[in-house]
Order: structure tokens, then sequence, then C-alpha cells
């Protein structure tokens, strides 16, 4: 007979070393871990490299992880260090977790424990997005610059087999009971479903556009959803044979992110809508939207906590985290952290021992960002601008929404606060097919936007191309 003293030891050990908590991506069944100060919230931090670490308790940054430098350092032929530091994944037993940069082609495994670097796994050309198979023995690597996802052994870190898929491949997420990959396209307008066991193509899911940035895998094993970036949809299919499609739902511009959550309210689906500054939020039964969360500039990546009682959402645009309350939608904390976060992952009992501190280090310059909005004298927030700081110049990036689908535009400065007077084009871009567009440059921009003397500042527009230079000016910058 079995004593209640080795019965809650079993429970406990279970729990220790258990998938994720009955949170996506585990098993509906598994248990709820709550949030406590053994918990940390993760973000890959695009301009500075870095990886910031946060206590979900406190709401509180602890401090990042330096993968590398930012600009110009990381310009030199001799630079040893990570570029676009961007995807992440995390192990099951919640001690690893797998950093892609998308600008020096690697994976950096990072101990939870001591926030130390275990190793490095170059691979092929701008990977995107990582994680570990439900039985923690591969690391499923997206090679969005080619047409393969690089299969990593776990235990040794080197690649052991590539997985031919159509090029582009975005993202990969597995069916809970580990049978199953599902990995979308961001070059082309088709998801494949992959065995897990012999890396093995078993299934096509169509697309309704080809960029896709992110996917998820209901606990229930029943449902898959994914984001499309480009038109401002999400898409629901089978997670089971015949991988058929559901529903597709019309979320925003710059649909990024979408995650699933369980609470005592029901099954819900959190999307990042990066054009509109919201987290919307649809049950997973009806698809039913149920709340619209303003969230801050160009949310991005998201994830739920263990016990699926709070959403944490990268502000790209804002260098922060909102930490939301699934149970009210609220946003309840706010979280500086550094520049420009792409995705995020919340690892329950990431930290067992100790104070998690070790081999981090402050914010810093990580930062330093300024923020701006442009818009139409009727509409003056459509488009953030954020400005993130690299010493004498900064990484621009606009998120630009409001305009017309698939036309060509002109980021620019202006001598008038109007957009009145001569143009000096900045960045060409072309809106996608929702009308929105991320647009990036690099320059000492903030000293010319906040320029002492009127007579040397500029303003920044979005104006029409006209034969690739400025024309009609459409946005200005409001202060």
């Amino acid at each position: 007979m079995i004593s209640r003293t080795s019965i809650a030891a079993i429970l406990l050990a279970g729990s220790a070393l258990g998938a994720f908590a009955g949170q996506a991506p585990a098993r509906l069944s598994d248990p709820d871990i709550p949030v406590s100060h053994s918990d940390r919230v993760y973000a890959a931090e695009q301009f500075s490299n870095t990886v910031s670490v946060s206590d979900p308790v406190d709401n509180k940054l602890l401090g990042v992880i330096k993968l590398g430098d930012p600009q110009p350092g990381n310009l030199s032929p001799l630079y040893k260090g990570q570029v676009l530091v961007h995807g992440m994944g995390f192990s099951p037993d919640h001690k690893t977790l797998a950093v892609v940069s998308i600008g020096s082609n690697s994976v950096t495994f990072v101990d939870t424990e001591t926030n130390a670097v275990k190793h490095t796994t170059y691979v092929g050309r701008s990977p995107h997005e990582a994680f570990y198979t439900p039985d923690g023995q591969e690391v499923w690597v997206t090679v969005r610059g080619e047409d393969y996802v690089s299969v990593i052994d776990a235990n040794t870190f080197e690649e052991k087999t590539r997985i031919k898929v159509p090029a582009g491949p975005g993202m990969q997420i597995f069916s809970p009971d580990g049978k199953y990959g599902y990995i979308c396209s961001s070059f082309n307008p088709e998801t494949v479903v992959v065995t897990v066991a012999d890396h093995q193509i078993v299934g096509h899911v169509k697309q309704a556009s080809p960029f896709c940035p992110n996917i998820a895998a209901s606990p229930d094993g029943k449902q898959v959803w994914f984001t499309l970036k480009d038109i401002g949809k999400t898409q629901v299919f089978n997670a089971q044979p015949p991988f058929d499609l559901i529903t597709t739902i019309d979320t925003g511009p710059i649909t990024n992110h979408v995650n699933l959550v369980n609470n005592k309210n029901g099954s819900f689906a959190y999307v990042t809508v990066g054009g509109l500054n919201q987290v919307k939020v649809f049950k997973t039964d009806t698809f039913e939207q149920v709340a619209t969360i303003p969230v801050g500039n160009l949310p991005h990546g998201v994830w739920p906590s263990g016990d699926g009682t709070r959403v944490y959402v990268g502000l790209e645009n804002a260098d922060a985290f909102a930490a939301i309350d699934t149970l009210t939608n609220k946003v309840i904390a706010n979280i500086p952290i550094g520049q420009a976060p792409q995705a995020v992952a919340y690892v329950p009992n990431a930290v067992t021992t100790g104070d998690g501190k070790e081999n981090l280090v402050p914010l810093g310059t990580a930062g330093q960002a300024t923020l701006l909005k442009l818009g139409s004298k009727k509409q003056p927030g459509e488009t953030s601008v954020s400005l993130f700081d690299q010493g004498l110049t900064q990484v621009l990036q606009a998120s630009v929404t409001g305009l017309d689908p698939k036309k060509p535009y002109v980021l620019a400065f202006s001598d008038k606060p109007d957009g009145s007077g001569p143009l000096e084009g900045l960045s060409n871009f072309m809106t996608n097919p929702a009308g929105s567009a991320i647009v990036n440059a690099v320059g000492p921009i903030r000293q010319i936007v906040e320029a002492d003397h009127k007579s040397d500042r500029r303003y920044l527009v979005v104006a029409a191309s006209v034969d690739g230079k400025p024309g009609e000016v459409l946005q200005v910058q409001h202060d």
C-alpha cells in the first residue's frame, strides 16, 4: 500500500516534470501551476539583441541576458555575438530556452536556472522560430530563408536531420500528445502536418495568404490556430486528420501572434493585432469575439501563465510587456523590457534554486527609445514609430496603418509640421493587402526630429510614392 506521503511525493514530482500545466503547448489534463516567484517571463528583443527576464509575481524586470551588441558593434567582421534576437521556445522540463537569432542564423540554448548560455547551434539562412518536441528529445527550427526545418538533437545540440517543407517555413508547434508537428509558411500559402516519429508530411492545409508568422495548438488536441500577418486574418483547422479548415476570422492589420488559454470561464484564443494596438479574444468553441483589449504600441508575442490566469504580451514599439488578467481581460501591469520584443515565453518553475538572477545585466541603453505618432488630421494615431537607441544612431521602426492596400508609399522628412514644402525620402515601402506595413530605417533620426533649433528640425511624414519619390502627404507627425 502506498502511503499518503509517497502519493504526495509522486504528485509533486509529476508537477515538476510535467510538460507545462494544462496550458498551451501542454495537454488539457495536465495540472495548472499557480503563478509564483519560480516562474519567469521571457522576451526575445530584436534590436538590443537581449532576452529580458521578468518575475510575474511582482511584474518586475529582473534583468536581461545579453546575447549580442546593438549597432554599430554588430557590423564588425570580427563580431561574435547574435544579431536580430527574435524567436523563442522552451523545453518540457522548463530548464532550457531555445532562442533564435535571425541575422546570425543561430539557436542559443540558455539555462533558465542560471541564465547562462549552454550552447549555440548555427543553422541555415534566417531561422525564425524553434520549439522542443513534447518528449524533449528534439528541437525543430523553421529555417525561413530556406525550405526546411532543422531538427536538432536536444542532448547534443547538433543538427540530426532536415525536414523539407514549402519554402519559407514560419513556425512549428506540436500536438500535445507529441504525434504531429504543424508547420506554417511565411512565403507560401500552405501549412503542412508532419509526424514527429518519422518526419513525414501527412497533411496539408491551405492558407488564405502566404505570410504566416505564428501558430498554436490547443491543449485539448482538437484545434490549430495560425495568424496571417499580411491580410489581417486568423485561421483555425482540425488538429486531427483530415486536418480540414474550420474557420477564418478577420482579426485586423498586422495580425501577429496567437495563443490559447484555459481558465474557469472557458477556452479562449488571444490574438495580437499590431496595427490596432489591441489584443482580441475569441471563444474556441463558437469563435465569438468576447473582448478587445487596448495594450499599447504594436503588440507582438503572447503567452499564458501556467494556470491560465494571465497572458503576457510583448509590445514591439513600446519596449514593454503588458500583463493581462484573463478573467477580467484587463491590463494589470506594464513591465519595461528591451528593444522591439518579438517572441514571448512564460515558463512555470523555471527557477527552483536560488534567486535566478545570475548572469543578468541591467537594461541600460536597451531600454532607451523615442516614441512618435503619425496620422492624418482626423486620425492622428494611425501609425506608431519607435526610434530604438543604438548610440549615435537609432533603428527606426514604423507600424504603418490606414493606407490603401498594395500601393507604394514613402516615409519621408519634411521641414514643416503639416508636411508642406520639399520632402526628403527616408524609406520606400509597399503596403500589404490590409493597407499596413512595418517600415525600418537607420540613422541619427532622433536628433533630427527633436532638434533644438526649429531651423534644423524635420518632421516625419508618410507620402504617396510617385516614381519612387515622395508625392502627396497622407500622414504627419503628431507630438
